[in-house]
């Protein structure tokens, strides 16, 4: 295996050529080990299996951690072995101990490209376009012919909702593989499937902001109109109308002003600043 194309042994010198820059071509597996590491013995042969057998597909980077303290140290491994996958530039995903193999590779199978990614690729170009029939039609057909490419499941999902189509979302999003359906992703389109159930079958959103200036005491109308607002990108608006709902009716709906803000959150993300702004202002509401 030392002279394997897709296997090296990687020191500082060389970890921004061979790991950080090379992650924008392929995933990079780091393997973080140290030779009187029994687990890491148990792993080596798994990784290096892998490596062959993908043929490309992921480049594995093996760091001695005895010989290169400080570079484990910048990446926080405090136990042995620990394996982080790079993809551009950045640590993306980890495990640590000597897992086996079908651990590993359903690890590498949700980075490393597959062949129906290129029908991925142009359908979202499609929907960049604004072509949306044409892009579902790719995206149904990455899913058919690779079914268990969850980047093509969680991009149809994202179209589907985006069409109203939540029962068919929802199917999709209960088909993903266990790690994928925990994913940050996957949570975001949960939150949006969220709000399309709420806005489904409402008034439309000028009628919902003339409905509730006529009765600004109506929850209802509020919450309907804030997932209007969150699926029209109007995320600000919502956020204040969902504020107004916990700050003055607070048992609405079993406490739905703020899990339908939390679910805001959720959407953006912890680092949007609407999140950061608002985050503060729940907190002080519920006191």
């Amino acid at each position: 295996m030392a002279d394997s194309p897709h296997i090296a042994d990687v020191t500082a010198q060389d970890f921004e050529a061979q790991v950080l820059q090379r992650s924008h071509e392929v995933p990079v597996l780091v393997d973080f080990w140290a030779g009187w590491c029994a687990p890491c013995r148990a792993l080596k042969p798994v990784l290096e299996k892998l490596a062959q057998e993908y043929q490309g597909k992921f480049f594995l980077a093996k760091i001695d951690t005895d010989k290169e303290q400080p570079l484990a140290a910048q990446y926080g491994i405090r136990s042995l072995p620990t394996v982080q996958l790079f993809r551009n530039g950045q640590a993306v995903d980890s495990f640590m101990g000597a897992q086996p193999e079908r651990t590993v590779r359903a690890l590498l199978d949700k980075h490393v490209a597959r062949e129906s990614d290129a029908i991925v690729r142009n359908a979202l170009a499609a929907q960049q376009a604004g072509d949306l029939d044409q892009a579902a039609t790719l995206l149904q057909q990455a899913v058919e012919s690779d079914p268990a490419n969850d980047r093509a499941k969680l991009a149809l999902a994202g179209l589907l909702l985006a069409r109203s189509q939540i029962a068919d979302a929802e199917a999709l999003l209960k088909s993903l593989s266990p790690d994928t359906r925990d994913s940050a992703e996957a949570a975001m389109l949960k939150a949006h499937m969220e709000f399309a159930r709420l806005a489904d079958g409402s008034l439309a959103l000028t009628e919902l902001e003339k409905k509730l200036a006529a009765t600004p005491a109506d929850s209802e109308t509020r919450l309907h109109l804030s997932a209007r607002q969150v699926l029209n990108g109007q995320y600000e608006a919502a956020m204040q109308n969902l504020l107004e709902i916990v700050r003055h009716d607070r048992k609405f709906r079993d406490d739905a002003g703020r899990k339908s803000l939390l679910a805001v959150f959720q959407l953006l993300g912890n680092n949007h600043e609407l999140v950061k702004k608002y985050r503060p202002l729940l907190a002080s509401a519920l006191n």
